[in-house]
């Protein structure tokens, strides 16, 4: 059973950076594709990032594309997701996922889900 854990969340203003980080343990980190997602408060929930097994492919969402980069450290098997530029569209819980199978923007694909990190952005 693979257990994730999210940190580095807060509440920062408009223009400002976050770096949230994901640990992963109870599996063998490097074979899965892992990926970030939202959910803001009555909203459903909302792909952010991905990025494949080896790191070399990522995958963004339109809306944070440019100001978003997400990565992953095998040897401290963590994903994480540098957020700059942010805007007050981008508060919500953010969410670190991993697949068995395929990185995508389905969170139909995901099959470990950590408990998210509130990231609020104030104008």
């Amino acid at each position: 059973q693979v257990r994730l854990v999210e940190s580095g969340g807060g509440l920062v203003q408009a223009g400002e950076s976050l770096r949230l980080s994901c640990a992963a343990s109870g599996g063998t980190f490097s074979t899965y594709p892992m990926g970030w997602f939202r959910q803001a408060p009555g909203k459903e929930r909302e792909f952010v990032a991905a990025i494949s097994r080896s790191g070399s492919t990522t995958y963004y969402a339109d809306s944070i594309k440019g100001r978003f980069t997400i990565s992953r450290d095998g040897a401290k098997n963590t994903v994480c997701l540098q957020m700059n530029t942010l805007k007050p569209e981008d508060t919500a819980v953010y969410y670190c996922a991993a697949s068995r199978v395929y990185a995508g923007s389905r969170g139909a694909n995901y099959d470990y889900w950590g408990q998210g990190t509130q990231v609020t952005v104030s104008s």
